[in-house]
């Protein structure tokens, strides 16, 4: 039984088949997770599975041959083996083509594999999602029902071997929790939605999700068009990493090399306010995206992208810090069904001080960007022209006032992070690992009616 195999001893086994003109690496992960959804107080439904996978990439001067299966069955993986060397002929030269080689960096030495996930019952995950339903009903009246209530968890183990001397195993785990309320009033129904995620189930803030899904619906009842101008939005943490996030993803050296950043040319320039410094950290333990190694097992690292302002580098995984005369910044992603691409692992920006309702005060007139929708699609990634559509509320007097709907905002990132002018001090850690806070931007475009 191949589940009874731990993967680094695996990943060794398949070294053994390696020429010696051959850079070989082999990338293992077995994965498990378990999802319950909760309907009018009773389990509506379970669903548990798993997977495993295995991916091998054989190097010969230059040309690549890569090969994955959804199995690690013996047999199997043999044949992922030929088949990889096999697809080295169907392969072009590149000569900055090659695995990673150890560069001496220590890994951060993190403890990840919280092991409470794998000792849930059944039962613990029925009482969460019912009770999350339970709550947001009986918080307030005009919550009608809940369109979804649901808990999953989930665990997975990672392994990664070469030739040239890499060899990494990682385990861990996590949890989370969704709720989606329907608010009610007259002919007008809103849904909102809350979440949370964490390593360890005492971890989850179920006051919290039930708080912000019921405040995300009933806050939204009564939302109109709004009028169509030139405002100072803030977005919350949540759109505040979706377009960071999109600006860091226009930072890594694919997209450079590739001609398909904005920001191609302008390292070591000012492209943000003073105020701002983004960094990809996933040596910081609080984070989901925290890691021991990055896709091809080199050593994860704080990465400092923009510093007070100034683009101070672009991330690279080995290939493309070869091609761009640089090494990698540990931003290697992958698992064993693809190659190592660039990517970020926990972005974060360094907060302000002032909370929410201090930001309110100091825009005093403005908008309040709750939640977005078409940003992939949204944005040029070649200009950095971004329209998409937005919700959220009013702020008058310093102060929250009527929400609104089916607006749009526009602009580009550029001047975006030029345009900053506070950064909030209510700093969270998000269930996709990323850590942000509430950002405020002028001269933003307003498209209502």
């Amino acid at each position: 039984m191949t589940d009874q195999i731990e993967l680094p001893d695996l990943a060794e086994g398949l070294l053994a088949a390696a020429r010696e003109n051959e850079q070989f690496e082999v990338c293992l992960s077995r994965n498990r997770s378990t999802t319950v959804k909760a309907y009018l107080g009773q389990v509506e439904s379970v669903r548990s599975g798993a997977s495993q996978a295995v991916g091998v990439r054989i190097v010969v001067n230059g040309r690549q041959g890569f090969a994955t299966a959804g199995s690690l069955d013996p047999n199997v993986l043999n044949e992922v083996v030929e088949e990889a060397r096999e697809n080295l002929q169907f392969a072009e030269r590149d000569p900055h083509q090659g695995i990673a080689d150890p560069d001496g960096v220590l890994p951060p030495g993190l403890d990840l594999s919280d092991r409470s996930v794998l000792r849930l019952t059944e039962e613990h995950r029925a009482t969460i999602a019912i009770e999350l339903e339970q709550r947001c009903l009986s918080a307030d009246s005009r919550i009608s029902g809940v369109r979804s209530s649901a808990w999953s968890d989930g665990w997975g183990e990672f392994a990664i071997a070469s030739t040239s001397g890499i060899a990494v195993y990682n385990e861990g785990g996590s949890c989370s929790v969704g709720v989606q309320p329907l608010a009610v009033d007259g002919g007008e129904t809103q849904i909102g939605y809350a979440g949370d995620a964490a390593r360890r189930p005492d971890e989850l803030d179920l006051d919290r999700v039930v708080n912000e899904a019921v405040e995300d619906a009933t806050g939204m009842l009564g939302a109109t068009k709004p009028s169509s101008e030139k405002v100072t939005v803030i977005f919350e943490p949540s759109v505040a990493a979706a377009f960071l996030g999109t600006v860091a993803g226009a930072l890594t050296g694919d997209r450079v090399i590739k001609g398909r950043s904005p920001f191609a040319e302008r390292l070591d320039e000012q492209i943000a306010v003073p105020q701002l410094t983004l960094v990809d950290d996933p040596t910081n333990i609080e984070s989901l995206g925290a890691d021991n190694h990055d896709g091809e097992g080199l050593a994860a690292r704080r990465n400092v992208i923009v510093d007070s302002g100034v683009l101070s580098q672009f991330l690279h995984n080995s290939y493309t810090g070869r091609r761009v005369g640089t090494t990698s910044t540990g931003s290697a992603v992958r698992g064993p069904r693809s190659t190592p691409s660039v990517g970020l692992h926990a972005l974060s920006l360094v907060p302000g001080t002032d909370s929410r309702e201090e930001l309110f005060k100091k825009i005093n007139k403005g908008v309040f960007i709750r939640g977005v929708n078409g940003l992939h699609s949204g944005v040029n990634p070649v200009s950095g022209d971004f329209s998409v559509g937005a919700y959220g509320h009013r702020i008058h007097d310093g102060a929250l006032g009527e929400p609104f709907r089916e607006a749009t905002i526009a602009s580009t990132l550029q001047k975006m992070l030029l345009d900053i002018i506070e950064i909030g001090g209510d700093f969270e850690f998000l269930p996709d690992g990323t850590g942000m806070a509430s950002i405020a931007i002028d001269d933003v475009a307003l498209s209502g009616i």
